[in-house]
């Protein structure tokens, strides 16, 4: 039984040459052109105003894995006057469109609230498209004192 064993490795390692790869997949490293492109994506051509958004983030969290943010946005919110969309975009995630919430008229008000991941301390902007399709962002810094999935398990 044993030399059968032996047989089976010895054509496999003759089948393979002898040689195994490994291959590691690692995640792209975030550049500023994309964060670039990913904005540029939803606003295309058009200028991005200061103000009207506010963008509440804690500047300062333990643990990057769940960070709790709220963006709201100045408007009326009449079936004239509203919110279309707001976009959350960070400058060190390979996909730095983090999120998109679409709202209409009958939202009440321009308001969301998610948890997100930092992997690290970046900058996170939050831009808002209202309904004469003009494009106001808020950006604040956020420091990471642990990254995102760099804890062991246990």
């Amino acid at each position: 039984m044993a030399n059968s064993d032996h047989t089976t490795r010895r054509t496999f390692l003759s089948l393979t040459g002898g040689a195994a790869a490994l291959v590691i997949v690692r995640p792209v490293d975030a550049t500023p052109a994309m964060l670039s492109a990913a904005i540029r994506k939803v606003i295309g051509e058009a200028d991005v105003h200061t103000g009207k958004v506010k963008l509440d983030i804690p500047p300062l969290v333990e643990n990057g894995n769940t960070v709790p943010m709220t963006v709201s946005v100045t408007s009326p919110m009449t079936a004239v006057e509203y919110v279309k969309s707001i976009h959350i975009f960070n400058e060190k995630n390979p996909q730095p469109n983090i999120g998109n919430f679409y709202l209409g008229p009958r939202a009440g008000r321009a308001q969301v609230s998610t948890r997100i991941r930092l992997a690290d301390s970046q900058k996170v902007t939050a831009i808002a498209r209202l309904s004469d399709d003009t494009f106001w962002s808020a950006t604040a810094d956020v420091v990471v004192t642990l990254a995102a999935c760099t804890e062991e398990a246990i």
